[in-house]
């Protein structure tokens, strides 16, 4: 359950049940909320579970589990997949180094089985694995003015300029505040506290300093389309990191890690099977409706919503990897539709989203 329920209720959140969580949906008239975030700055809580990784091994126990390299230096961040023996995706985390600890945050639900596991894989190492989410509360601002929100309500501190970095300073109660690698396309920041400081936490973000506009997973999903993000749950899983052009979350030169076969053969072949690209649609398709080209399936949508921006459908599709753009068909409730493929991110914003798909051969920029 989110942490700060009541403060929910008090803003009108409509709630969605995430991993077992019950968390803010929406908070009425989506596409107003949408457009305050990408105007101005806005707050939402995000749904983490948190693995605390403590003792002298800790930097390499985790090291060699996940694709990139993890911080050691207090105050830095990776992010990061494991990968299962065929190369694909089991999850994505972002691990953040402290001066006696890591904290490794995973999606919702997925954090207490990969504690489970390490803590069995521990052997002789001084490691100890904590499954630690209900101890936290991890709040995030997002949009061209989340800097200055940050700046105007954090004390003992300024603001993170690189990205997966972090600052200790306070919001009425003790925080730590982290440059997040803008998923939405525009600043954003994660606020992490502990969960029985939450309250004073999300109230200071909402309505002290610079006001922000709190809103839901649903404003979050269109936010991250709109700006070429792919997400765990709709694009990653399951997925060779290949096909989605995930290079910022692998090291191809470090230690043996599993799957690493799989992704460093792909790496070197030049290219993957498929590919992950956007379309603009005339109608909206669900997730898993066919893309045609000249007839041919050529592969499915993964996730599709109304952008509030460009006020039309748009998708992600993993299609065929020598699809490389024009016109195709795609599979809705009342036929195929004429849809585009088109380049990303959908909608230029004030940041970059760090996932968008980049490919051998092609610029991240």
């Amino acid at each position: 359950m989110t942490v700060v329920r009541d403060l929910h209720e008090d803003h009108g959140a409509s709630f969605r049940d995430v991993a077992g969580r019950a968390l803010p949906e929406e908070y009425g008239r989506p596409e107003r909320t949408h457009r305050a975030v990408r105007n101005v700055v806005g707050v939402t809580e995000h749904a983490f579970d948190v693995v605390v990784v403590t003792g002298e091994d800790r930097h390499e126990f985790v090291d060699d589990t996940v694709t990139n390299h993890v911080p050691t230096e207090d105050g830095e961040g990776a992010y990061a997949l494991l990968l299962d023996p065929q190369g694909r995706i089991r999850v994505d985390c972002y691990a953040f180094a402290t001066g006696d600890s890591l904290l490794v945050f995973f999606p919702a639900g997925e954090g207490e089985a990969i504690a489970e596991e390490w803590s069995e894989r521990t052997f002789v190492q001084d490691v100890d694995i904590e499954h630690a989410t209900d101890r936290f509360g991890v709040f995030g601002a997002h949009g061209p003015k989340a800097t200055e929100k940050i700046a105007s309500v954090l004390g003992g501190a300024s603001p993170p300029e690189e990205p997966l970095t972090f600052v200790r300073g306070a919001m009425e109660e003790g925080v730590t505040v982290i440059r997040d690698d803008d998923l939405a396309g525009e600043e954003g920041y994660l606020v992490v506290c502990a969960a029985a400081d939450a309250d004073p936490v999300f109230e200071t973000l909402v309505i002290r300093g610079l006001n922000a506009t709190p809103f839901g997973r649903r404003t979050w999903e269109t936010l991250t389309l709109e700006a070429g993000t792919p997400l765990y749950e709709t694009e990653l899983q399951d997925r060779v990191p290949n096909v989605l052009g995930l290079d910022n979350a692998v090291d191809y030169e470090k230690g043996c890690f599993v799957g690493q076969e799989v992704v460093s053969k792909v790496k070197n072949r030049g290219r993957p099977s498929s590919r992950l690209v956007g379309l603009v649609a005339e109608d909206l398709p669900d997730a898993g409706a066919t893309v045609a080209q000249d007839g041919d399936d050529i592969g499915e949508v993964t996730r599709a919503v109304v952008s509030p921006l460009r006020e039309e459908p748009i998708a992600f599709a993993e299609v065929n990897y020598d699809v490389d753009g024009g016109s195709v068909t795609v599979e809705t409730d009342d036929g195929d539709v004429a849809a585009e493929i088109t380049d990303l991110p959908f909608v230029e914003c004030t940041g970059r989203s760090a996932r968008i798909p980049v490919y051998d051969g092609e610029s991240a920029e």
